[in-house]
């Protein structure tokens, strides 16, 4: 048995100290196979344990069991040294240098115009309403009194889809031709057929024109639009709120005038003009912004409310014309083709 107890304290200090002199991982592990893998030396001792006579077992078995543990734990030790080494950088690293900060993202300038165009409209009681881009004619033109002779319904102006279900009055899910929203005036319609008045809501979103792409121009864009239907509602109702608007978006300087004009769901229907220091940065006094009107009893007709008993109005404008003239850009197209130098200015 002194033979076999002579030969644990040997082996284990030659695994220390080949486990002390390992320089990186592949060569700690070399060490571990020498010695406590299947065919190490200190393997191969642990097996001889079984040819010893009974009485001796116990205590040799005592004996390379703690050399063992304290060669595992001598293993695990070196292993961790040697992992932390090899995560560090190879270049010396000066810790006391300032830290890399993350780069904070911005809101596009198209949002924060429009967050802030649906605050403003949300200090006076108006909800936000949205409905779908892919629309049918009925909502879109029909119900809006817009004949099928308009130009807007010509193929030249709009992007048809195909035929696509509708909820027509009469015609449950009879199909009608689809197309792209071309105003958020379809929003209008749905939300008066689903509801009674009174109404109050404005409808943000994308609409789709075939124009082609220029300074002024885009097939995408973006528009608001608001509605408001109750019993007395009058021309001086709808001065008031555009005046209020477009002072929380244009300075509270910003004048409003109406100049008469045509839309065919609006009977009056005017053009709004605006006059601030932002169109005197532009050379002009007054700068058209918007349109608007009473609602057309016929509109009212279409979505079963009755015009003698409600009155209202709407308006709509261009959200990137608001975002253009507020920050004096020249060009809408800058506002889609993603370019982080004209985005981060915002």
């Amino acid at each position: 048995m002194a033979g076999f107890i002579d030969q644990i304290e040997p082996l284990k200090a030659a695994a220390l100290a080949e486990f002390a002199a390992a320089t990186d991982l592949a060569a700690m592990e070399q060490a571990r196979v020498n010695h406590l893998g299947s065919n190490g030396r200190f393997t191969a001792l642990l097996k001889g344990l079984g040819a010893l006579p009974k009485e001796e077992k116990p205590a040799a078995g005592k004996a390379i069991n703690l050399a063992k543990n304290e060669l595992e734990a001598a293993l695990v030790q070196k292993r961790g040294e040697l992992e932390l080494r090899a995560a560090l950088p190879k270049d010396p690293t000066d810790f006391t240098a300032p830290g890399r900060r993350r780069v904070v993202g911005k809101l596009h300038p198209l949002t924060q115009v429009t967050e802030d165009i649906v605050r403003s409209f949300r200090k006076i009681g108006f909800a936000v309403a949205d409905g779908p881009e892919v629309e049918d004619e009925y909502h879109c033109f029909d119900a809006l009194n817009t004949p099928a002779d308009h130009p807007a319904r010509d193929s030249q102006d709009t992007f048809y889809v195909g035929a696509v279900p509708s909820a027509t009055a009469g015609q449950q899910n009879a199909p009608q031709r689809g197309l792209l929203r071309t105003h958020t005036s379809s929003v209008q319609i749905r939300v008066m057929k689903s509801q009674p008045p009174p109404v109050r809501i404005i409808v943000p979103g994308r609409v789709y024109r075939r124009d082609n792409a220029d300074a002024t121009h885009n097939p995408t864009f973006h528009q608001v639009e608001g509605l408001y239907v109750d019993r007395n509602v009058t021309v001086g109702d709808l001065k008031g709120t555009v005046e209020f608007v477009f002072r929380e978006l244009m300075g509270p300087e910003t004048k409003i005038r109406f100049r008469p004009h045509y839309f065919s769901y609006t009977e009056p229907s005017f053009e709004i003009d605006f006059s601030s220091s932002l169109t005197r940065k532009m050379g002009k006094e007054w700068l058209e912004i918007a349109g608007c009107g009473m609602v057309h009893p016929q509109v009212f007709e279409n979505v079963g409310y009755d015009p003698e008993v409600w009155t209202g109005w709407a308006f709509g404008f261009g959200i990137e014309r608001i975002a253009m003239i507020r920050y004096g850009i020249s060009d809408i197209r800058l506002f889609y083709e993603n370019n982080l130098r004209f985005l981060r200015q915002f």
